[in-house]
Formats: C-alpha cells, sequence, structure tokens
C-alpha cells in the first residue's frame, strides 16, 4: 500500500482522537440527565444544533475538497483542543467546591463543537486516505477505517463506564463483566474528561506535523456549486423514484440510532432500567462489537444476496429488537438488543453504499449523497423534536421512544417491499421470496448464536 507510515500516522491519530471524543460524547448526554437532572436542555440543544449541521454539512465537503486535508486536520484539532482546553481549566480553577458543577452551557458548547467537528471530520478523513494511497486499495482503507472506528468506540465506551463511575471496593462490571482491580478510581468530574479529550486534539496535531506526503491537484471548488449538486442530485433521483426510496428510507435507521445514542439511551437507563453509568456506556461496547461483527462478515453472509431485500430484513430484525426494547427493561435483552442495533446499522450502511453505488451513475454519486445526507438531518430534526415532548422526559417514558421507534422502521420496511415489488415481474417476485426466507433463516441461526453468547456473559 503506497504511503504506509503516512496511513499509520494518520490511523494512530485517529484513535487517539476519537476514543477521547467518544468519552466525550457519551459524558454530555448522562451528565443532562443523571448529573444536573435537565434532560430538556440537552434535547433542545441537540435539536439546534442538528439543525445547524444542514447547511454546515454541505459546506464542510467544499472545504475538505478546497483546501489541503492535512491542514484541514491540524487547523480543526486546534479550535477544538483550544476552546475544550480553556473550558476544562475554567472548571478547575472552581474545582475546589466540591458542590460546583460546570456550567451547562459550557458543556453544550464542547458537545455542539464536537458535532461540528465530526461533521468535517470524517469525510476529510475518507478524502485524505484517498488521496495518499492508490486505487486498487480503496476499498481495503474504506474497510480499516470503519473497523478502527468501531474498535475506538468500543473500548471509549468501556473506558467511559469506568471514569463517569469510578471503582469501588476494587471491583467493576462493564458489558456484563465483573472485572476486580488492585486499585480503586474516583469517578472523574466532567472538567477532567473534557480535559483529556482536549489534550488528544493536540496530539493528533503533533501527529499531523510528521505525517509527508504529495498532494493531488484537486482544481478550484466553488462554494456556488453546492446549490447546483443539490439540484442536479435532485433532478437525478426525480426521475429514478425507486432509487429515491431507498435512498432516502434506508437512511431512517441511521437516524433514529444517532437520535437514541444522544436522547434515548441516557434517560433509558437511568429511568426506565434504574441503571448506573457502566450499563449505559456497556451499550457502547456491545453496539461497537455488533458494528465490528458486521464489518467483517456482511459481505460473507450477503454477498449472494439481493442487496435491497438484505436492507430490508436487517431493518425488520431492529424493529423487532426496539419493540422489546420498549416493554422489558432486562439487562440480558438491553445487551443483545445493542448487539444487533450495531450489526444492523453497520449491515445496513454497507448494503445501503454498495447498492447505490451500482445504481446510480459514479459522477451523480456525490449530488445524490448530498441530497440523502440533507433528508437525513431533516429526518433527525423530526425525531428529536418528537422526543422532546415532555411526555417522554417523565418517569420511565422514554420506553415509548423506542416503541415509537419500532413502528417508524417497521413502516419503512413496508413501503420498501411495496417500491421493490411493484416493479418486478411474477417470476422475479417469486424467486425473490425465496432467496428473502433463506436469508432470514441464516440470519435467525447467527442472532441465536449471539443471544446464546451474551447470555452466558450476563448470567
Amino acid at each position: 500500500m503506497k504511503n504506509k507510515q503516512a496511513i499509520t500516522l494518520l490511523f494512530i491519530s485517529n484513535i487517539i482522537s476519537g476514543f477521547a471524543q467518544g468519552i466525550s460524547m457519551m459524558a454530555i448526554p448522562w451528565y443532562f440527565v443523571d448529573i444536573i437532572d435537565k434532560p430538556e436542555i440537552f434535547v433542545f440543544f441537540y435539536l439546534f444544533i442538528t439543525f445547524l449541521t444542514l447547511f454546515w454539512g454541505l459546506y464542510a465537503g467544499t472545504i475538505v475538497d478546497r483546501y489541503s486535508r492535512k491542514k484541514v486536520f491540524i487547523y480543526t484539532n486546534l479550535i477544538c483542543g483550544s476552546v475544550i482546553g480553556l473550558i476544562s481549566y475554567y472548571g478547575f480553577l472552581n474545582d475546589s467546591n466540591p458542590e460546583y458543577l460546570l456550567s451547562e452551557y459550557l458543556v453544550l458548547l464542547v458537545f455542539g463543537l464536537t458535532i461540528f467537528n465530526y461533521n468535517i471530520h470524517y469525510p476529510n478523513l475518507y478524502a485524505f486516505g484517498q488521496e495518499i494511497t492508490e486505487k486498487r486499495n480503496y476499498g481495503k482503507l474504506n474497510s480499516y477505517i470503519e473497523i478502527q472506528g468501531q474498535v475506538t468506540s468500543m473500548f471509549a465506551g468501556a473506558f467511559a463506564a469506568v471514569l463517569l463511575t469510578g471503582i469501588t471496593n476494587s471491583s467493576f462490571t462493564v458489558a456484563g463483566f465483573n472485572i476486580t482491580f488492585p486499585f480503586t478510581i474516583e469517578a472523574w468530574s466532567i472538567q477532567k474528561v473534557f480535559m483529556m479529550d482536549a489534550i488528544t486534539y493536540f496530539v493528533g496535531i503533533t501527529l499531523f506535523l510528521f505525517i509527508k506526503y504529495t498532494p493531488i491537484d484537486k482544481g478550484e471548488v466553488h462554494l456556488g456549486s453546492l446549490l447546483s449538486r443539490l439540484k442536479g442530485g435532485f433532478k437525478y433521483l426525480r426521475s429514478n423514484p425507486n432509487i429515491f426510496a431507498f435512498g432516502t428510507l434506508s437512511y431512517i435507521l441511521f437516524a433514529f440510532t444517532l437520535v437514541q445514542v444522544h436522547v434515548l439511551l441516557p434517560s433509558y437507563v437511568e429511568k426506565f432500567m434504574n441503571s448506573s453509568a457502566d450499563v449505559y456506556a456497556s451499550a457502547e461496547v456491545y453496539y461497537s462489537i455488533g458494528a465490528i461483527l458486521s464489518g467483517f462478515l456482511v459481505y460473507r453472509i450477503f454477498s449472494k444476496y439481493n442487496e435491497y431485500l438484505s436492507v430490508v430484513l436487517l431493518m425488520f430484525v431492529v424493529s423487532i429488537a426496539f419493540l422489546g426494547m420498549s416493554f422489558s427493561n432486562n439487562l440480558f435483552l438491553f445487551f443483545a438488543a445493542n448487539l444487533i442495533l450495531g450489526v444492523t446499522n453497520a449491515g445496513v450502511r454497507i448494503l445501503r453504499t454498495t447498492y447505490l453505488f451500482s445504481h446510480v451513475p459514479n459522477n451523480l454519486i456525490g449530488r445524490s449523497n448530498s441530497v440523502f445526507g440533507s433528508i437525513n438531518v431533516v429526518i433527525r430534526m423530526i425525531l428529536i423534536s418528537t422526543f422532546s415532548i415532555p411526555f417522554f422526559l417523565q418517569d420511565d417514558n422514554i420506553r415509548w421512544g423506542y416503541f415509537a421507534g419500532s413502528v417508524l422502521v417497521l413502516l419503512t420496511v413496508i413501503t420498501l417491499l411495496y417500491y421493490y415489488f411493484k416493479t418486478k415481474e411474477e417470476s422475479d417476485k417469486i424467486y425473490m421470496k425465496g432467496k428473502l426466507f433463506e436469508l432470514i433463516e441464516q440470519i435467525i441461526t447467527i442472532i441465536l448464536i449471539l443471544l446464546f453468547l451474551i447470555y452466558n456473559v450476563v448470567k
């Protein structure tokens, strides 16, 4: 592979910064739910910041194309590290007071800054990777990025549990495993978490400075092309309604997953499961394990099946998982549902991309994805607004958010099947139904194996 040293430094930097960012992103929702008991403030801010990403996401792509990807990494890390570091320092100045809590507005600023950075970091990461390696290794590089991201999230989830709850009586439980330590650790304050986050940004800058490569000539990119890009994407998709329906509807699972991680999950664990931060963080561990498994197994399992129907089936499975979460607070089912969500969400993302690459011309795929991305933000805003209704924030009513998610995904499945079969000949319908039942058998077998493994861990 070309530029191995540059790629290695890129991955190391991404692992270090992503690890701390993952902890911060888990700590902040939990801070508002459990520490200061103001989940409604976080939900409203999340809605606002999601609205802003509708515009920022488009301009972030233009920045990635227009400027040096290395400099984009350095400057974004510098901004994030400096601001978060100053907020952390301010918290430490007042930390002598045992009753002191960092202002919710400063905590929200860190969350917003992290979201904005995320929306430029990953497009820049993929573009930079493409820039420094040869075409035949694009697929391998993208797989490495996906697996690396999920592994980082898994360990970030486990470490977040340690930092948010501490280690008392020399024992600690994460992901169902009881671990004994020869020492104890006090739970970290939010400013300590932020300081670790800030330090990793500066470590990332240092590593980026050592990356040496020859950049390609990207040419001139005009900001005014954003509007025309969206118009071109809409024009193409309007003339291909099946592709438009698939791209839009298959995004719903991704949108709901993001919303449930930041809005539903903290309150669900605290109010419905009556559990602590270790259970909350363990959910991320199981989700990441599922996503890693999906990264390795999706193509091995689904390569001989239709991508469209495979996406439908995976979304149906996650609908059942959400339904179970809405009626039971059993720890085993909770972990199993998060594992299934990791498998299905990552699997749908991979299969959706493959399907769109196969059906959308290369010169239109970028514009089409811009349209889908914009629609995805709108869907998230609708979901966040729905779950900010006081009903979901009272007592254990948050579980009905998962029931709503189950119904939403199920309706999506029905709509996708309608669009698929209405364009097929009768012989094709019979053949694909046979393939669908064959695929269901394999999925059920895999789920049963995973449930057996989780049961033996939790019991």
